[in-house]
């Protein structure tokens, strides 16, 4: 044992770190992935089973059945005990069962424009791909009766009837019909389209319930598609707007375009530095970006003509335009 100081040769030792050497802190914030829209779009693109559908065709018709039993019974036993309340009850039933078939036949009528819209949006590409004019001339006539009671189209119909003469190719002459038709059209289902990302946008940065935002998104995205289809001309009812949504979203979840990309959180009106402010912020931009995709499938969807003539609307234009003002800049 030694009574003096210990020394320690330090020379060889490397110096402790310093703060600038130490390494970063990893960045927790959750990157913002749209889940409520792609929840939404993969529910509604979800195909039911068969035994799904069995299920709930066995369960209405027995509900059906149940129902009109007990409303017989009710209207017999009430003529039997008092004839003037019986023929009353008679007769409400009769205006709810015609009440009824009017439903039936204004949806039947729906699903008739929908298919009007969408044979003639597949006659145009044949004509298109043929480079046949008499087929291009056909498709405009079909078009200026499927407007013919607009009042709102009325100058672009005579602009086209004017012009139409002078077009000899099938390309040239449905791009004179898209332009002079469509465009005002065009603009106002882009209009829609930005509501609506708009809408769910700050629906999910403001409500802070994840069930909420799945709602917002779901209702606004089927009143949307509803309007753009009533602004192409193919007004589509309750189920048909169901029918248009799920066309919709199956093409959107079949291609990938519900997924998020790195590339959207840094284009779509600041998403990433939205994000790293607060997370609900960047998960609204994106779930407004994506609900801008949908807006552009149903424009493709409901329109009668394809986009020649004029530019296919771009996801990134109508979210700048949307949410400019809302988060920030939007450029």
């Amino acid at each position: 044992m030694t009574n003096g100081p210990v020394l320690i040769d330090l020379e060889d030792t490397a110096p402790a770190p310093g703060p600038d050497a130490a390494p970063p802190v990893p960045d927790l914030a959750e990157v913002p992935t749209g889940r409520a829209m792609q929840t939404m779009a993969t529910l509604a693109a979800r195909k039911p089973s068969r035994l799904g559908r069995f299920f709930w065709s066995a369960a209405l018709g027995l509900i059906g059945f149940w129902a009109s039993v007990a409303a017989w019974d009710f209207v017999t036993g009430l003529i039997d005990r008092n004839p003037i309340l019986g023929g009353v009850a008679t007769a409400l039933i009769a205006a709810v069962l015609l009440a009824a078939l009017l439903i039936i036949l204004r949806e039947l009528a729906a699903f008739a424009r929908l298919r009007r819209v969408d044979a003639l949006h597949k006659s145009a590409e044949a004509a298109i791909v043929a480079n046949d004019l008499k087929a291009a001339r056909a498709v405009v006539g079909r078009l200026n009766g499927l407007y013919a009671g607009r009042d709102d189209l009325q100058w672009g119909r005579q602009r086209l009837a004017e012009r139409q003469g002078d077009v000899f190719d099938a390309d040239g002459l449905l791009g004179l019909a898209e332009v002079e038709l469509l465009a005002p059209l065009d603009a106002a289902a882009l209009r829609e389209v930005e509501a609506a990302a708009r809408q769910v946008a700050t629906i999910t940065a403001l409500v802070p319930l994840a069930l909420a935002d799945l709602i917002g998104a779901l209702t606004a995205n089927l009143r949307m598609i509803r309007r753009i289809a009533e602004i192409y001309g193919g007004r589509s009812g309750t189920l048909g707007s169901w029918r248009i949504t799920r066309a919709v979203l199956t093409h959107l979840v079949a291609t990938g375009a519900v997924a998020v990309g790195d590339d959207m959180l840094g284009s779509f009106a600041g998403g990433g530095a939205l994000a790293k402010i607060s997370r609900r912020f960047g998960e609204g931009v994106v779930n407004g970006a994506l609900t801008a995709r949908v807006g552009v499938a149903a424009l493709e969807v409901c329109r009668p003509l394809p986009f020649r003539a004029t530019k296919r609307p771009g996801v990134s234009g109508i979210v700048s335009r949307a949410l400019k003002g809302l988060f920030g800049r939007g450029d």
